[in-house]
């Protein structure tokens, strides 16, 4: 069975360590425990690795946050994926700092990258793993907070948080959504 995992971030050196990236970095930690390496491909670099009989075609958008649904929908016909076997990591403001949530569905709460896949699927239907970056920010400042590099205080914990959300979409390809959301969502 082949699952569509989507980290959701900006291209290019000068966003790899932000706040907004965070859906890169978890599936570099996917990639990296189960021996997969990136290539650049249509509209996303990718990468395809195997768990448990499982494989899990991992891909970061070239095509910068705002349009990540090109590079969603690309991905999701040239491997013949169903809409139910898709997983979004993205960054959320709503959560605080290292919080991780998934759900089945939902609003993109203003987020551009899950508000792009949602018009280009026309369905807010699809799984989603939120990774909270806190909202330590005065007003008028989000832009420059979730493009902004982490703090000090967070990369202490930062890798730990990256390595539960690694199981997060293990379980996702394994047990399921509903599983995964009852078993991980408190942790």
């Amino acid at each position: 069975m082949k699952y569509l995992i989507v980290g959701l971030g900006n291209p290019g050196a000068k966003y790899a360590e932000t706040r907004h990236n965070i859906g890169f970095k978890v599936l570099e930690a996917i990639a990296k425990e189960l021996g997969g390496s990136f290539t650049l491909g249509k509209q996303a670099e990718t990468a395809e690795v195997k768990f448990k009989g499982r494989t899990l075609i991992l891909i970061k958008p070239t095509t910068f946050m705002n349009l990540s649904g090109k590079a969603v929908n690309y991905w999701m016909q040239a491997e013949k994926i169903a809409r139910e076997n898709i997983l979004v990591i993205t960054d959320d403001l709503a959560l605080p700092y290292g919080k991780l949530r998934m759900k089945g569905k939902g609003s993109d709460g203003g987020h551009n990258g899950l508000k792009d896949i949602q018009a280009t699927l026309n369905s807010q239907e699809y799984a989603r793993l939120r990774f909270g970056v806190g909202n330590d920010f005065h007003k008028g400042q989000q832009v420059d907070y979730v493009l902004g590099e982490w703090s000090e205080e967070e990369r202490e914990t930062l890798q730990e948080r990256i390595q539960i959300a690694t199981e997060f979409v293990k379980g996702f390809a394994t047990i399921g959504l509903n599983l995964t959301m009852t078993n991980w969502n408190n942790k």
